[in-house]
């Protein structure tokens, strides 16, 4: 049985930093796409990052240059680091593996 399970959520002020995981079990991820997606109260959910095994990662425009996405294949993990935090970052974010694997979100709320 897969399982995508996702840690690391919390409440945060603006311009503070958080870091995500996302552990991935019962199969292997290693060459699958794997990455981030969030939904905000009212909103669609919206792809934040996503990468390959190979190194390519991919962005959306409001997060480049303050979100960092890695992964460690050998533990079938990946990472989301969230550096300058806003508070239209507040949203929950669901860890994805492909091709149709998903978590069960961890809320992330920026506010002072």
């Amino acid at each position: 049985q897969v399982q995508l399970v996702e840690s690391g959520g919390g409440l945060v002020q603006p311009g503070g930093s958080l870091r995500l995981s996302c552990a991935a079990s019962g199969r292997d991820f290693s060459i699958s796409v794997m990455g981030w997606y969030r939904q905000a109260p009212g909103k669609q959910r919206e792809l934040v990052a996503s990468c390959l095994s190979s190194g390519w990662t991919n962005y959306v425009d409001s997060v480049k240059g303050r979100f960092t996405i890695s992964r460690d294949n050998a533990r079938n993990t990946v990472y989301l680091q969230m550096n300058s935090l806003r508070p239209e970052d507040t949203a929950v974010y669901y860890c994805y593996a492909g091709p149709r694997f998903w978590g069960q979100g961890t809320q992330v709320t920026v506010s002072s």
